[in-house]
C-alpha cells in the first residue's frame, strides 16, 4: 500500500527540446507523457515543465508551480549531457525534493570515467580504460594499475554522452600503444560530445539489470540480455546508435532483450544481481537506476555503465524489466515517487551538510552532527584517540579498533568493514564497525560502538545504533550480533544494547578472564524505508 499523500503536485522536468532534435534527444517527451499518465492514474497532478539553460526562469516557473515533488526526468541542457546534474543542484538549493539520483550522484555516475575510478576503487569490476581526451584530472594516459597493456580491440566512447551517441560500426579499434588511443580520441572528440575515452572492449555476452528503490530497499527487476541476432562474424556485436534509435536498420531489427535463461546461467544471474545492488550502495543511487554489463568467456561480469536516471519510455529496457516482475508501470511510479518523499523527510543525511539529530532519552538534546561511511586516513588516530578517551579498552583492544580502520582503507569494500562515523563540529564524536560474519548468508556483526566522552548523554550511541542496523538490513542483514563483558564495569553497556532491542542470547563463562565472561547478544533486524545512499563518500 502507497504511504504518499493521495493527492500531489507533482512537476515533471525535463529538457527543452528543439522541433529539430534528433531522435534520442526527443524520447524524452515519450517519457515525461508515460510518468504524467501513470500519476494522473494515481491520483496525483502532473505539472509539465521543460528547462534550458535560463536558470532564471526555471525557478521562477518551479516557485509558481509550488510542486510537492519534482520528478526529475532530466538528461541534458542545451544538448550538453555533462549538464544533467544542474537542475537537481538547483532543485537542491530551493529545497524542493526531487526523483532519483542526488545531484553528486548524478554527476559522477554520468562522467564515466569518474564512475569508473569510484568502481575500481570499491573492487567493482569494470573495463580497462584510457583517456579521457581533452585531459582531466582524471585521465590515464597509461592503463590503470595491474593492466597489461594489449592491442584491443578498444572500443571509443563519449565521456558524457548516453543514449550511445556517436557509437557506430568503426567504434572498435586496434592500437599498438597507449598514445596511438590517445591520438584517435583527439580525432574523435567532435563527434562524441566534445569529450571521449577508450574502454577495452569485453567480447561476450551483455546484460542490463534494473534497480528499484523502495520501502524496503533496492529491488532488482529481472536480467535482461542483449541478444545479436545474425550479427557477421566481423559486426561489433555492441548496442550501437542505430540499434537503439533506427527503426529501419540491420541493428535495430536484429538486436532484441530476452529475460528467459537455461538454469546454466543461475549462478551468473545472481552474480549481476548482486553486484548491481552493490552499486546502489556503493553510488548512494535512489529511486531507479540500471547497471549495464559485459560477460567475458569466462562468465566473468565488468560493468560498463551505472545508469543513475535510465530511460521510462515505456518500450524501452526498465518498463520491459517492470512488466517482467509483475508490476505496472503506475505502480513503478509510485515507488520512485514514494523514494523521493522518505528522502525529504529524512532527518538527518550522509553529506557534508549541518542537520540537527534530536537525541534518545534520557537526556533529549540537539545536537548539530553529521554522518560520515567512508574512513579516509586520519580516522587512524582520531580512532584511536577516542577508544582510549572512553577507558574501558586495554591498549591491545585499541590497537585492534585502529588496525580494522587500515585494513578498510587498505582493502577498500574487500575487508568487508563497514563504518558509520558521526562527527560535531569538525570532531570525531562516536563511531562503529559493523560486517557480515563469514560463512554467514543473512547475519552481521557490530564490532566497535564508541562515542567520545565529551558527547555521551546525548543520544548518539543510539543514534549510530540505528544507522548501522538501517545499512546492514540494506545490505541483507537479518540478524545483528554484539559482544561485551560480563563486569560490572560494563552494566551501562549492556542496559544500552538492551535498550537498543537486543536480546542476550549466551555467556560464555571466563572468556575474557577468570570471572569475566563474554555476552553475546542478538536482534532481529527490521525493514527500513530510508533508503540506502551513504557510502558515496571517498
Amino acid at each position: 500500500m502507497s504511504t504518499l499523500p493521495q493527492k500531489m503536485r507533482v512537476a515533471i522536468t525535463y529538457n527543452q527540446v528543439e522541433a529539430s532534435g534528433s531522435l534520442d534527444e526527443r524520447d524524452v517527451l515519450n517519457q515525461a507523457a508515460a510518468v504524467s499518465m501513470a500519476l494522473s492514474e494515481l491520483g496525483h497532478e502532473p505539472v509539465a515543465m521543460p528547462c534550458d539553460l535560463n536558470l532564471s526562469a526555471f525557478k521562477r516557473k518551479i516557485k509558481t508551480a509550488n510542486p510537492d515533488v519534482v520528478f526529475n526526468l532530466v538528461e541534458s541542457l542545451d544538448g550538453h549531457g555533462r549538464l544533467i546534474s544542474v537542475i537537481p543542484s538547483l532543485l537542491d538549493a530551493l529545497g524542493i525534493p526531487y526523483t532519483g539520483a542526488p545531484s553528486g550522484v548524478m554527476h559522477e555516475t554520468s562522467h564515466k570515467i569518474l564512475a569508473k575510478e569510484r568502481m575500481r576503487g570499491c573492487n567493482l569490476p569494470t573495463p580497462a580504460w584510457i583517456g579521457p581526451w581533452p585531459f582531466e584530472s582524471c585521465a590515464n594516459i597509461t592503463l590503470p594499475d595491474g593492466i597489461i597493456w594489449d592491442t584491443g580491440p578498444w572500443i571509443i566512447k563519449s565521456l558524457w554522452e548516453h543514449a550511445s551517441i556517436g557509437i557506430g560500426k568503426d567504434a572498435l579499434v586496434l592500437a599498438n600503444q597507449p598514445e596511438d588511443l590517445m591520438g584517435l580520441l583527439r580525432l574523435r572528440t567532435p563527434q562524441l560530445g566534445g569529450a571521449c575515452f577508450s574502454e577495452r572492449y569485453v567480447d561476450g555476452r551483455e546484460f542490463n539489470l534494473s534497480l528499484l528503490g523502495g520501502p524496503d530497499g533496492p529491488m532488482a527487476l529481472p536480467c535482461a540480455e542483449i541478444v545479436f541476432e545474425n550479427f557477421a562474424k566481423n559486426q561489433p556485436r555492441i548496442v550501437c546508435y542505430k540499434a537503439k534509435w533506427d527503426e529501419t536498420s540491420f541493428e535495430y531489427t536484429h538486436t532484441r532483450r530476452r529475460f528467459d535463461f537455461p538454469q546454466t546461467d543461475a549462478v551468473l544471474l545472481e552474480m549481476l544481481r548482486k553486484t548491481a545492488l552493490k552499486c546502489w550502495h556503493v553510488f548512494g543511487l535512489r529511486g531507479y537506476a540500471r547497471v549495464d554489463f559485459r560477460v567475458d568467456a569466462e562468465n566473468r561480469p565488468w560493468i560498463l555503465e551505472v545508469n543513475a536516471n535510465p530511460c521510462l519510455s515505456e518500450d524501452a529496457g526498465f518498463a520491459a524489466a517492470v512488466e517482467r516482475a509483475g508490476m505496472t508501470f503506475t505502480h513503478a511510479v509510485e515507488r520512485i515517487l514514494a523514494d523521493a518523499m522518505v528522502e525529504a523527510q529524512r532527518p538527518f543525511t550522509a553529506t557534508a551538510k549541518k542537520t540537527t539529530l534530536h537525541s534518545a532519552p534520557p537526556n533529549p538534546k540537539p545536537v548539530d552532527a553529521v554522518f560520515r561511511y567512508a574512513p579516509c586516513p586520519q580516522d587512524t588516530q582520531n580512532i584511536r584517540a577516542l577508544v582510549e578517551a572512553t577507558g574501558f579498552f586495554h591498549p591491545y583492544e585499541v590497537d585492534v579498533a585502529v588496525e580494522l580502520v587500515e585494513d578498510r582503507l587498505a582493502k577498500g569494500d574487500a575487508s568487508d568493514y563497514h563504518f558509520v562515523f558521526i562527527e560535531q563540529n569538525g570532531r570525531l564524536a562516536g563511531y562503529v564497525c559493523f560486517g557480515s560474519i563469514p560463512c554467514t548468508i543473512h547475519s552481521f556483526d557490530m564490532y566497535w560502538i564508541a562515542v567520545h566522552p565529551d558527547f555521551q548523554n546525548q543520544g548518539l550511541g543510539r543514534i549510530l545504533n540505528d544507522e548501522t542496523e538501517r545499512l546492514a538490513s540494506q545490505m541483507g542483514g537479518q540478524r545483528m550480533y554484539i559482544e561485551t563483558s560480563q563486569s560490572s564495569a560494563y552494566d551501562p553497556t549492556r542496559a544500552f544494547y538492551q535498550r537498543c532491542g537486543y536480546r542476550f542470547e549466551a555467556v560464555l563463562e571466563d572468556f575474557y578472564a577468570p570471572g569475566d565472561g563474554k555476552v553475546i547478544g542478538c536482534k532481529t533486524l527490521q525493514n527500513h524505508c530510508r533508503p540506502a545512499g551513504c557510502v558515496i563518500t571517498p
